[in-house]
């Protein structure tokens, strides 16, 4: 809008030169056809004031705005930032793989949010608490399972043990195997009981939305109670219950 108004301006004062020179050049003819001192001296003056006034009035010329030359350093340096942003995005990327495998187990677990553990069967290779008392070895193919899991939901592990020892020793077999490293599963959530229905409890107690175990029987008293269980045995993949899955290993049904 400012242009145009500069534009209409320069027209108005165009026009107004052209009316003051045809005006002056009447004069000058009249005043040439009565030769005398004071007229020359009129026209003179008169041929003054018209300069000055023309001057005065004519459109000031616009003089072109000088381009924008672009600083080499200065796109050289947005280079740099777009390829270091462009780096830091590819470091945030995920492979496919990576991709794939969260998709399966946000699918696997259909929502749930909180998440309880056996150990026995599931994360350790012992069957039973009596095992634990000489031996505990921990599934080597297990821990990265545990590690996504805790990026998707809130993981308690939970186990029957007969005495305070074999307790501290399983925790030091599970920080030893890396379960507990930064981002995994915190060694607060490693609960321990002294009877199968001390877990049967935890699991109620906690609001579990997904517990997974090897006892069918606990399985199946905790079936009124938990939208979804994942029951770890030799049996095939499948469901026994429209809220009960079946898996051979923890590994196998989240892959």
């Amino acid at each position: 809008m400012s242009d145009r108004a500069a534009e209409n301006a320069g027209t108005l004062v165009s026009r107004l030169a052209r009316h003051l020179n045809r005006k002056l050049s009447d004069v000058i003819s009249i005043l040439l056809n009565h030769k005398s001192v004071g007229s020359i001296g009129a026209v003179a003056g008169f041929a003054i004031a018209f300069v000055f006034a023309w001057k005065v009035l004519r459109p000031s010329q616009r003089r072109p705005r000088p381009k924008r030359r672009s600083n080499p350093a200065a796109n050289g340096r947005s280079g740099g930032d777009v390829a270091g942003s462009d780096s830091s995005d590819l470091d945030v990327i995920r492979s496919p793989r990576q991709v794939a495998q969260g998709d399966i187990m946000r699918r696997k677990l259909g929502g749930c949010r909180k998440v309880t553990c056996q150990l026995i069967g599931v994360i350790l290779e012992e069957k039973s608490p009596e095992e634990l008392q000489t031996h505990f070895t921990v599934r080597e193919s297990v821990a990265k399972v545990l590690f996504d899991l805790t990026k998707h939901c809130d993981l308690y592990l939970m186990e029957t043990v007969l005495d305070n020892e074999t307790e501290e020793r399983v925790l030091s077999a599970l920080e030893s195997a890396g379960i507990f490293r930064p981002g995994g599963v915190m060694k607060e959530k490693v609960l321990f009981c002294s009877t199968e229905i001390g877990r049967t409890s935890f699991v109620r107690q906690l609001e579990s939305d997904l517990h997974i175990d090897t006892n069918l029987e606990i399985i199946s008293q905790l079936s009124r109670f938990i939208g979804r269980q994942l029951y770890i045995s030799a049996m095939e993949e499948g469901q026994i219950a429209p809220n009960i899955f079946t898996s051979t290993s923890l590994e196998h049904f989240f892959s």
